[in-house]
């Protein structure tokens, strides 16, 4: 059993894994300011399947200091899942996305320094640190874009050069390097991942973030798509529950992970490209399924692959969903939320 605080624990991600460490028997801190529209129903969720008591919940925010070191004390492990997570939104209010995502992490990573526990520390940054890799040519195809240097057949490695692109970019970027070098300059046991595209169960997408699951549920709810761009975009995708897995590794082999900056995402073998792959696989559903196109966004890649190499390497991790059996799980579960009013 551990202690082990989660910050933005009432999101997406953040309740997956709660629902997780409680089973496990772990003494969990949710840690959230509840923003979001879906997160108390998050929260509910947590109570209604684990009960009111198997977790602590903190309604603050990372941005207030006192409160963020207050609940870092006797922690052993802390998600830090916590942050403003769209481009768009990062566009539009540049200071509030630093005051988030860069100022919220250096926060947390305080927190943990002063707590005099030296928790472990997962961070989950993005593939948005790569920028826009405009420097390397992508080949259009009839359905996808590909990669025209056969050096990145399997996917874009971790040494690849950062190239924040957008205030998100930026924001992340900045708390993933401060990540790294707080295990360099204090010894902080701290594990970096810079996340693909992760979908699943209570994921409650929008036009801006969770794409995919924003897809099907404007296709449940015959509200209109737009695609940024031409929909040849390829994307590697990893269900929620691999992602937890590779969390759950770094953990135990934290010896060999502390320090360490992994990609992760469903690699070359889980690949779709937005629109012109995904939607005939959506239409076995929803056969009138249509979008509209708009501009791209800034920053926006051709293709992004994650290498999951390192991963293998060094902790023996591989994702085991298929993304084809992922989006059947994830439209049965929002077809489930619709039903039980999750989601409106």
């Amino acid at each position: 059993m551990k202690r082990v605080l989660i910050t933005g624990g009432a999101g997406f991600i953040g309740s997956n894994l709660a629902a997780r460490l409680i089973e496990q028997g772990n003494r969990v801190t949710v840690f959230d300011n509840l923003s979001r529209a879906s997160s108390p129903k998050n929260v509910e969720w947590l109570k209604t399947v684990k009960g009111a008591d198997a977790f602590e919940l903190i309604v603050a925010d990372i941005r207030d200091v006192e409160q963020i070191q207050r609940a870092a004390v006797n922690q052993e492990v802390i998600y830090h899942l916590a942050a403003q997570v769209a481009v768009t939104t990062s566009v539009a209010d540049p200071r509030h996305d630093f005051e988030v995502n860069a100022l919220g992490t250096f926060n947390v990573l305080e927190a943990a320094r002063l707590s005099g526990k030296n928790p472990i520390v997962i961070y989950a940054s993005t593939n948005k640190v790569y920028g826009g890799m405009e420097d390397l040519a992508a080949v259009e195809e009839e359905t996808r874009y590909r990669f025209a240097d056969e050096g990145y057949r399997h996917g874009v490695p971790e040494s690849r050069e950062l190239d924040f692109h957008s205030p998100y970019g930026c924001s992340k970027g900045a708390g993933d390097q401060y990540c790294r070098d707080y295990f360099r300059i204090y010894g902080l046991p701290t594990v970096v991942f810079r996340q693909s595209c992760i979908y699943g169960p209570r994921q409650f997408g929008v036009e801006d973030q969770g794409w995919l699951a924003w897809f099907v549920i404007a296709a449940l709810t015959q509200r209109p798509i737009t695609i940024f761009g031409d929909g040849k975009q390829v994307r590697d995708l990893l269900h929620i529950s691999d992602l937890l897995d590779a969390y759950e590794l770094a953990v135990e082999k934290i010896d060999v992970a502390q320090g360490q900056i992994y990609n992760i995402g469903g690699g070359p073998e889980q690949t779709l490209s937005i629109w012109s792959e995904l939607a005939p696989m959506l239409r076995q559903h929803f056969p009138d399924l249509q979008a509209r196109f708009g501009e791209w966004r800034p920053g926006d890649q051709r293709v992004f692959i994650s290498s999951i190499q390192k991963l293998e390497r060094e902790l023996a991790w591989r994702p085991r969903i298929d993304v084809a059996a992922g989006i059947e799980d994830l439209i049965m579960w929002l077809q489930d939320a619709i039903s039980k009013a999750e989601l409106v």
